[in-house]
């Protein structure tokens, strides 16, 4: 079957070749399809087992680290030299939070904590225990996270790279920074495997548009909005955030 190049004046085509999704007390695919039909507000406390890491490496990740490399080892499986994008808006804010109100009161800063604080480290430490050098890429664009590791994505497999992981995750925000939450934000994490365009494809296209909705604040988070989009199999998706129309559409070839 012809594929489709990645890349066109339309906007970005791909397919989907494996997926992988992880949230407290919705780990499996059955979960994942109970969820995204019945609104199910992601809660719970278990913690994932990232069994496929080297326990001393599994050990230094905390909770949103351990749920986006649990996705990552699932999606990806044995495949070497596949370009990763670690995709999330708030990264380890937790942490980073910490370390700003223990450098404020004086206390003496974890030089792990500290290194585990920055955007790439769940992709670092995903890299260093498997040995891979393929490259590897941590993002963060607002609401429109997802949409630009898409992007992203495509624009790789157009220069030549043969896949791209993309893990998509994210958490609630500390409560220092409450007042900013403009969502209902909830702990998940979501791998996608995308390849050229074939059979089953997926496309992803930006259009103008300007930020009406009266119920922000109800919404769920943007990640969570396309894997329900996703797993449902849905015809199409139109998001509007930050100004821009995200038209997300779904073909059979």
């Amino acid at each position: 079957m012809e594929t489709v190049p990645p890349v066109s004046f339309e906007g970005f085509y791909f397919s989907v070749a494996s997926s992988a999704a992880w949230a407290p007390q919705i780990e499996t695919r059955d979960a994942w399809l109970a969820w995204a039909f019945d609104h199910e507000v992601v809660a719970g406390r278990s913690t994932p087992c990232v069994e496929a890491m080297p326990s001393i490496l599994r050990r230094r990740a905390g909770f949103l680290g351990k749920m986006a490399l649990e996705v990552a080892y699932q999606c990806l499986g044995a495949r070497t030299d596949i370009p990763t994008i670690f995709s999330s808006r708030h990264g380890e804010a937790a942490r980073s939070a910490d370390l700003l109100l223990d450098l404020a009161a004086g206390a003496a800063l974890s030089p792990t904590s500290f290194s585990l604080s920055v955007h790439n480290a769940a992709g670092g430490l995903f890299s260093i225990a498997r040995g891979d050098r393929a490259s590897n890429m941590a993002l963060a664009a607002g609401v429109s996270t997802v949409e630009h590791g898409v992007i992203e994505a495509c624009g790789l497999i157009s220069e030549g790279a043969p896949a791209v992981l993309l893990v998509v995750y994210d958490c609630p925000l500390p409560a220092l920074y409450s007042d900013f939450e403009d969502c209902d934000e909830q702990p998940y994490a979501w791998a996608w495997l995308i390849e050229s365009a074939a059979g089953e494809v997926l496309s992803l296209r930006c259009e103008p548009g300007s930020d009406v909705s009266p119920s922000r604040a109800k919404r769920m988070p943007a990640g969570l909005e396309i894997l329900r989009f996703f797993l449902r199999k849905d015809s199409a998706l139109d998001r509007v955030c930050d100004k821009r129309r995200w038209l997300w559409s779904r073909h059979a070839q």
